[in-house]
């Protein structure tokens, strides 16, 4: 099969455009939903051209979406090092997660703020491209023997490198827990604070009216090519405040003409030129 042809397809006949992805990346999830629908390459095009209930779920199966609560937990308390000083001098303050998946980093995250003190100070926005994962933030249900073993990680990890003092999470604070259920529920406080949208990085014009104090977008960007990774740190570039932050995943990190336009510091970006962190 063409993949570039069936991206070009997929482009003229969808909202999606993936014709930037890394090469190896979407090809290999192409053949996976040939292999996993049982379709030829022409029932594939046939079916994208004029089934858009098969398009979304096909956008499901392209995208990545592996996410867990405090994923990589060891990597929390260093950003909040980072981070607390300056969010903590502001009276309110913007935070996207772009690319937010089914919200478990954008809740991982609220959790924290809360524990900080700083959550009243803070706006929340995220942003998925697939409606799925949209839904799936907004309704911050998960289960909780998969999450289970991620939290018990972060406990240990706070509990040795404290955030701001923070060495202990009382979880129950955050979550309805079932285990016969098998149900990790958010809790409303949280739940109804985020602001989520649909949104393509790559197409499509900000969902939201405002700039940004903070951009987390981790383990994104990894499967855009080079080019549409410039493309993406330009608006991120854009949207962010002088003295915005944007962290990127532990095998992310910016090349070429972008490099010049952030200070890093960890997986901690501040746009240059306005902002030197507090810790060196």
């Amino acid at each position: 099969m063409d993949f570039k042809h069936y991206l070009h397809v997929l482009k003229e006949n969808t909202p999606y455009d993936f014709s930037n992805y890394s090469d190896n990346s979407i090809k290999r999830r192409l053949q996976k939903v040939i292999a996993d629908n049982g379709l030829t390459a022409d029932q594939l095009l046939e079916k994208t051209q004029c089934d858009k209930v098969f398009v979304e779920g096909l956008v499901e199966q392209i995208t990545v979406n592996t996410t867990e609560l405090f994923r990589d937990p060891e990597l929390w308390p260093a950003y909040y090092d980072k981070l607390y000083p300056a969010l903590k001098a502001k009276k309110s303050f913007n935070i996207w997660h772009a690319g937010c998946s089914t919200g478990m980093e954008v809740y991982s995250n609220m959790i924290i703020l809360n524990e900080l003190g700083l959550l009243d100070k803070a706006r929340i926005y995220a942003t998925d491209i697939s409606n799925n994962m949209v839904r799936q933030c907004q309704k911050g249900s998960y289960r909780y023997a998969f999450n289970k073993q991620q939290l018990d990680n972060f406990a240990a990890v706070i509990k040795k490198a404290p955030i701001n003092g923070v060495s202990r999470i009382d979880f129950a604070k955050y979550f309805d827990i079932d285990e016969q259920e098998d149900r990790l529920q958010v809790k409303d406080f949280l739940r109804k604070k985020v602001q989520v949208k649909r949104h393509d990085l790559v197409k499509e014009q900000m969902p939201f009216y405002n700039k940004f104090d903070v951009i987390f977008c981790r383990n994104v960007l990894i499967y855009f090519n080079a080019a549409l990774q410039s493309k993406v740190y330009q608006v991120f570039h854009k949207q962010l405040f002088p003295k915005g932050m944007m962290i990127l995943g532990n095998h992310e990190s910016l090349t070429g003409f972008y490099k010049t336009k952030f200070s890093k510091n960890g997986a901690v970006y501040a746009k240059s030129n306005a902002f030197q962190f507090q810790y060196q």
